[in-house]
């Protein structure tokens, strides 16, 4: 027979002497009425459900539903079960295999009956309904607890799942929303107690009598024990009350079932490579935490058995012997098995002695010969990592650094920062979203509701605001990557985990004010921020954090955002910083990865780097400025042919939408980008390959693909230092590049005349061509459009006369008509003007009547106009023809330009009137106020507007609406 103290940790009640003293005596020798009194408070006080019933029925109907019922079989008729609110059940169909759905939907049919609760026991009748055909059938239930934990449950059901049964549910819930119709008894033993000998006798002879063919022999067993004097059951003081509940000091906790546990993760782990496996490994992980959450002592419990059988694996005997690592899914749960212990040891609450005998377990386990090694990959002798020493794309030079953490704070294996971003956050969920069971189950994923919660002692800190800032700092520290597969896997895994963390938190202005700052601080941290300019040639790149950065700033700070994500574009590992003497392989072969053998990871690395330039440019579309910034990081930072490739048809796709015109610059991007894939190509070749390319252009490319490909790849820094030219033939190479761009703009110069000057602009002769190109194209049909791009270009390059040149041929072919105040040329327009006004009187006079000639919108001259007589003409890089005051509009050469105004105005005021509808009055009550403000700049501008609008009162005195509007605002 089992000692009593056996009894209670298998979930049988405290012997009474044990539990209580008073109750013992009372069934020795006799039993106060007070006594009773005093049993009936106990019980209901310690009733689960007594206190749940309150609490429940605020929570709404979806939330009940939410209540899951975590069971472990402990016996075919008997297993445990812990309670959440956490799991969020599918909708539809897969809802209807949830248990709880299943009990709800049995209790409001009215199939829970005959329900009685004796003391600490809960029994009732489930009367389920049969499929077609088939019979009612009767399931008796019955639930033992303590404390507002269920200790054990019996069911005349099968059911062995990890979630207690409908039929259990549905007496749950019926205790709970039914209380006053539940007939409630003392524990039996207090009944017992008020029984004389003759009735004692007579219900002990009736229980037999009723179920002779169950309990007899147990029966006649006990009463031999008890009639042989000196019998163990004769010197226990009091009988177990299974009815009675434990005693005050027990330990309060929900019943484990140790045996069926260690069954379980045997059983599952056997069948590892089953995704349903791992799944309900990772749910009992799950349940582990909920324990802890819950500061149930039987959390750390359950993860020692669960250790004990994952060291039991045979599976790791083996790979250990073969020299292999584990599989990724063996790894992830090894990796949840280790933070959960991390968890344990670290938990505030767990008294000293307790955290000692834990040290001590993973200590002896750590000792094993099968516990497997964090790094994981046991047959590799590779080098071990070295930062470059050497004097402070001479560290500079090479854009690297020495200065370094070995030892990052994400993907270290304890995972501190993890642990501790976690830790903030969960101080931070909404009461209703705190116990989270299943946190990726459901076809719609719930989102997790945050909120900021203060920070005891600091003024103005949340939470909230920490959990962000910490995830970052780990996120963004320069670290170097460890060795070996494992580890360096770990490393991509925990900074996904960090941000599929930081994805669920909705960004407010306060948590926008913190990235921010943050993103500041990583670009300036130096050495030892991710972001800094300078890197340790084997450090983590910063992709991933800066897709996450980049998307969550882009609305609130484009520019922070783009110079955030542009920094982390580098992938120092392949630039060309080799130590001396060594040779230079090929740079833009991406299997350079050969050169670093332990960079395991380097493939997955460089995808990271595609999406987020990907994300950048796509970002980008309609932004020329971002745009041509993110092509340029691209060309310098990425080598895969491959993944330029795949660029190329994501920019291609983003710039051809279905249901919108197309992108031109993001299209010019997209060739660009696959183009260079060739030009990759080429540069394995050889830098003679590359001239013999350019030589024999017009057989392999068109104009504008040889200038602004092959040309300009041709011969970037970057380029001639990786193919490693001596002065001479660098020079050769650029002169064969200058003749290609040459040759290209005589034959496209719309297209390529620009890329042309760009090219020679370091060589007069070749510079003095290109422009006489573009002249002779200008007669030629060259567009007002690239005639334009081009003076902004010479302008830009400090030649504002030929600037002015070209402005004005631009000008000669242009024609803006009255209607067209938003035509594409007007900011070119505005420019030109502005231009030859800040070159002086002579430049302005010479294009005034270009002016005139080529525009005949009325609000556009006027603006125009206006512009010149704010300040006075040569204010620009010519000084010495500075004027000393502005132009009067009613003298030469404005007048001319205000007489052309009042005119445009004049016209388009009668073009307006002849088609115009009662809606655009007010648009022309507008129009006529402008044109009163441009007739004032003239002396008699009063006596002519005047006159004006007699003329219009007269010409459109039908309109007598109209007229009357003019009236009532000008007289």
């Amino acid at each position: 027979m089992e000692p009593p103290a056996a009894k209670r940790s298998r979930g049988c009640p405290a012997e009474p002497d044990e539990r209580d003293a008073g109750a013992g005596a009372a069934r020795g020798q006799g039993r106060p009425e007070a006594l009773l009194d005093l049993s009936a408070k106990r019980v209901a006080e310690s009733w689960a459900f007594e206190q749940v019933e309150e609490r429940f029925s605020r929570v709404p109907e979806p939330v009940q539903k939410r209540i899951v019922f975590w069971s472990f079989p402990r016996s075919e008729r008997e297993i445990c079960m812990y309670s959440s609110l956490g799991y969020p059940p599918p909708e539809g169909e897969h809802d209807a295999r949830v248990p709880f759905t299943r009990g709800l939907h049995l209790l409001q049919s009215g199939a829970v009956d005959r329900v009685l609760q004796v003391g600490f026991h809960l029994s009732g009748n489930i009367r389920e309904p049969g499929g077609p055909g088939e019979p009612e059938r009767l399931y008796h239930v019955s639930i033992s607890f303590d404390r507002c934990k269920i200790t054990s449950v019996s069911c005349g059901c099968d059911n062995r799942d990890l979630f207690y049964c409908a039929h259990v549910v549905a007496l749950s819930l019926y205790r709970i929303r039914h209380a006053r119709q539940v007939e409630l008894r003392l524990p039996i033993s207090e009944t017992l107690s008020q029984m004389n000998r003759d009735q004692l006798q007579k219900f002990v002879q009736y229980l037999i009598s009723a179920h002779h063919t169950e309990v007899l022999p147990t029966a006649q067993r006990l009463a031999d024990e008890i009639l042989l004097l000196g019998s163990e059951i004769n010197l226990v003081h009091g009988a177990p009350d299974p009815t009675a509940g434990a005693g005050i000091e027990d330990a309060n906790c929900w019943h484990l079932d140790e045996e069926q546990i260690q069954e379980q993760v045997k059983q599952l782990l056997s069948n590892g490579g089953y995704y349903g496996a791992s799944q309900q490994l990772r749910s009992m992980f799950s349940k582990v935490r909920e324990m802890l959450r819950m500061r149930d002592s039987n959390g750390a419990r359950m993860l020692i058995l669960m250790t004990e059988q994952f060291l039991q694996d045979p599976r790791l005997a083996l790979w250990r012997q073969q020299g292999a690592g584990m599989t990724d899914k063996c790894r992830q749960l090894w990796d949840e098995l280790g933070a959960l212990w991390v968890c344990v040891v670290l938990s505030p609450h767990c008294k000293p002695e307790e955290r000692a005998g834990w040290l001590q377990l993973l200590s002896r386990w750590d000792k094993l010969d099968v516990c497997p090694l964090e790094e994981g990959n046991y047959s590799f002798d590779g080098p071990s990592l070295q930062p470059t020493v050497a004097p402070i794309p001479e560290l500079l030079q090479k854009g690297s650094t020495c200065i370094t953490n070995t030892e990052g704070w994400v993907g270290h294996p304890l995972d501190p920062i993890g642990c501790l971003c976690r830790a903030l956050l969960e101080a931070c969920r909404l009461e209703e979203e705190t116990l989270t069971l299943y946190p990726d189950s459901g076809p719609e994923k719930r989102k997790v509701a945050y909120q900021h919660v203060p920070v005891p002692g600091s003024p103005g800190e949340s939470y909230l605001v920490l959990a962000l800032e910490v995830a970052l700092l780990g996120l963004g520290q320069q670290r170097a990557l460890p060795e070996g597969l494992y580890a360096q896997d770990k490393v991509v895994r925990n900074e996904e985990q960090l941000l599929a963390l930081l994805e669920e938190v909705e960004l407010d202005e306060r948590l926008v004010q913190v990235l921010r700052k943050q993103a500041g601080l990583l670009l300036e941290g130096g050495p030892f921020s991710g972001f800094g300019e300078v890197l340790f040639r084997e450090s983590v790149p910063m992709h991933t954090c800066a897709r996450y950065l980049f998307t969550a700033l882009l609305p609130h700070d484009p520019d922070l955002a783009y110079r955030l994500a542009l920094r982390a574009m580098r992938l120092p590992v392949l630039e060309t910083a080799f130590p001396a003497g060594e040779p230079h392989p090929s740079p833009l072969d991406s299997i350079m990865s050969n050169r670093f053998p332990r960079w395991f990871i380097l493939g997955h690395l460089e995808t990271r780097q595609c999406e987020l330039a990907s994300t950048m440019l796509t970002a980008a579309k309609g932004d020329p400025k971002w745009l041509h910034a993110v092509l340029g990081s691209i060309q310098q930072n990425i080598h895969s042919p491959a993944l330029l490739f795949k660029l190329a048809q994501d920019a291609c796709k983003t710039a051809t939408p279905v249901s919108a015109p197309p992108d031109t610059t993001l299209l010019g991007i997209a060739l660009e980008l696959g183009l260079q894939v060739r030009a990759v190509r080429w540069m394995r070749e050889g830098p003679q390959a590359l001239m013999n390319i350019m030589q024999n252009w017009y057989s392999l490319f068109t104009p504008v693909e040889a200038a602004t490909i092959v040309a300009v790849t041709g011969t970037t820094h970057a380029t001639l230092l990786r193919l490693q030219l001596d002065t001479s033939r660098r020079e050769e190479l650029w002169a064969c590049a200058r003749t290609l761009a040459l040759q290209c703009a005589m034959k496209d110069p719309q297209n390529c005349a620009l890329p042309a000057l760009t090219l020679c602009e370091k060589n007069h002769s070749a510079f003095e061509a290109a422009y006489q190109i573009v002249l002779d194209a200008a007669a030629g049909g060259l567009g007002h459009a690239h005639l334009f791009t081009v003076a902004r270009y010479m302008e830009h390059r400090g030649l504002p006369l030929r600037a002015y040149k070209l402005a004005t041929l631009a000008l000669a072919q242009l024609s803006i008509a009255f209607n067209q105040d938003s035509h594409p040329a007007v900011n070119d327009v505005l420019w030109a003007c502005s231009l030859s006004h800040s070159l002086g009187r002579h430049e302005l006079s010479a294009i005034v009547p270009l002016i005139i000639r080529s525009i005949h919108c009325a609000p556009m001259l006027s603006d125009i106009l206006r512009r010149w007589t704010l300040s006075a003409p040569g204010l620009g890089p010519l000084g010495a023809r500075r004027a000393t005051k502005p132009l009067g509009a009613d003298r030469a050469p404005l007048c001319q330009l205000l007489d052309a105004a009042v005119t445009a105005y004049i016209t388009t005021s009668h073009s307006r009137l002849t088609h115009i509808s009662p809606r655009h009055y007010g648009d022309f009550i507008e129009f006529l106020g402008k044109a009163r403000e441009t007739f004032l700049l003239a002396p008699d501008g009063h006596l002519q507007f005047a006159q004006f609008l007699e003329n219009l009162k007269q010409t459109y005195k039908g309109k007598k609406k109209l007229m009357l509007l003019v009236r009532e605002r000008f007289g």
